[in-house]
């Protein structure tokens, strides 16, 4: 779930408590969903909040993604995206959840 963005130059303060609420109730633009590339060995991924020091977390969201988790690490971020190195399989189902931190 994202969280409401909320203009530098806006003046109606319900705006501002909703994009708060939201930041309480655990909403981030700082997540998304990836598969694998299948028959490749990196996937790259566009996440416009992820920076060169983020921390990216991933959360096998199916059974093929649990098993490829412990071959499949972050090998590289920068402004907007960031890079998983993973072990060159056909298949098309190795989807993760992800946060980025930082």
């Amino acid at each position: 779930m994202s969280v409401a963005i909320v203009q530098t130059n806006e003046k109606d303060l319900t705006k501002f408590a909703f994009a708060l609420q939201q930041l309480a109730q655990g909403r981030s633009n700082a997540v998304g969903e990836v598969t694998l590339r299948a028959g490749q060995t990196t996937t790259t991924v566009t996440n416009q909040t992820c920076g060169p020091e983020s921390i990216v977390l991933l959360m096998p969201k199916t059974a093929n993604a649990a098993a490829a988790l412990a071959t499949t690490y972050v090998t590289a971020t920068a402004p907007g995206t960031f890079t998983l190195t993973h072990a060159n399989a056909a298949l098309t189902d190795r989807t993760f959840g992800y946060v980025n931190v930082g």
